[in-house]
């Protein structure tokens, strides 16, 4: 029955110190921004074409990547 109890305090504290953390981060400005990460994946892919293709890879590196990203499309 000892084991309970401590389980039992061993649970609340948990909850008390991520209730704690959570608030923190509320405060600080955290969880404003709720739009932007949605939309921010639609627009990685054609920045990361631009990176590639200002590199100095040969023609079949390129040929590669682009059937890759093709194919992951």
């Amino acid at each position: 029955m000892d084991i309970l109890y401590l389980m039992i305090l061993c649970s609340v504290s948990l909850a008390v110190v991520f209730l704690v953390v959570f608030i923190v981060f509320a405060r600080k400005g955290q969880f404003e921004d709720d739009e932007s990460p949605a939309v921010r994946i639609l627009f990685d892919s054609d920045e990361t074409k631009e990176k590639k293709d200002t590199g100095n890879n040969s023609d079949k590196e390129k040929e590669d990547n682009n059937k890759f990203e093709e194919k992951s499309e």
